[in-house]
């Protein structure tokens, strides 16, 4: 590894620097299951309340999203062959080599080209191409569950692309013009405790209480987060979607008075979103 090619961004080059466009390569996992009482499908989302600082003080917003997060380049070296130097967003994915990195705008389509040739390869040595070191990693932070592979059955749906860039609201690189990839995967969950746990969590769980978690955990010099899950009808909020116009599609929407993030259509069936194109 060339220290020089893969250090970790540094927000202060603003936008002196050739390397000012964001790619972001990540895994979203539509998990669903059947209802126990009445065979249901549900969707199965991570719930996330974050303590942000604004004029007035301190705010909780509450999201949720697709399970999922960033996947990591196993190999660099393919990668700084093709475009040379690069840099990672943040020291932490500089250190799990997460895929969040920032290029030359004018390397986008080769790169794009690049993520979309290893994507589609099972066990592939370059890019990971599986969620299921992220889906462990999120359901033992929302659950306190060791997530085993025999709990589920799990198959790649397809990819999307956000070829348009738009700011990230992510931590380490806020603001800067992001390109995006998804690999959509779909996790059937089907061990009946895992399922409990999880109906549990999301009906003994309000938004309030995950806000209240949240600043307790701010208030103990914690990073002001906590997480749980929230469980929904798979049909009712993918026939909602579809009463919303296309554009509204793009950004978080509210169902059931929850918010939801907008990559939560993105997992949804033979729908629409003018921002996604489809592979």
């Amino acid at each position: 590894m060339n220290p020089e090619e893969s250090e970790p961004f540094n927000p202060s080059m603003g936008a002196t620097t050739e390397l000012s466009l964001r790619v972001s390569i990540a895994a979203l996992v539509r998990v669903i299951f059947e209802h126990p009482k009445d065979g249901r499908i549900m969707l199965a989302l991570e719930r996330r309340a974050t303590v942000h600082e604004a004029d007035t003080g301190r705010v909780v917003g509450v999201k949720s999203q697709p399970f999922g997060g960033a996947l990591r380049i196993q190999d660099l070296r393919p990668l700084q062959n093709i475009i040379g130097i690069f840099h990672f967003d943040s020291e932490e994915s500089h250190k799990e080599q997460d895929f969040r990195i920032f290029i030359r705008p004018a390397d986008w389509e080769v790169v794009r080209k690049f993520c979309l040739e290893h994507l589609g390869q099972p066990n592939d040595p370059v890019l990971e191409s599986d969620p299921t070191r992220e889906l462990t990693e999120e359901f033992a932070d929302t659950l306190g569950i060791r997530l085993e592979r025999d709990q589920y059955i799990c198959h790649a749906v397809g990819t999307i692309m956000e070829d348009q860039p738009s700011a990230t609201e992510n931590i380490h690189a806020r603001g800067y013009p992001t390109a995006r990839i998804y690999r959509i995967f779909e996790a059937h969950i089907v061990d009946p405790s895992l399922i409990f746990a999880m109906i549990k969590h999301s009906e003994g769980c309000s938004d309030q209480d995950l806000r209240e978690r949240a600043l307790e955990d701010s208030q103990n010099d914690g990073p002001g987060r906590a997480n749980s899950v929230l469980t929904l009808p798979f049909r009712e909020i993918s026939a909602f979607y579809l009463t919303i116009p296309l554009e509204a599609r793009n950004t978080p929407i509210s169902f059931y008075n929850h918010r939801l993030d907008e990559t939560v259509a993105a997992v949804l069936d033979n729908l629409t979103v003018s921002k996604y194109r489809r592979f």
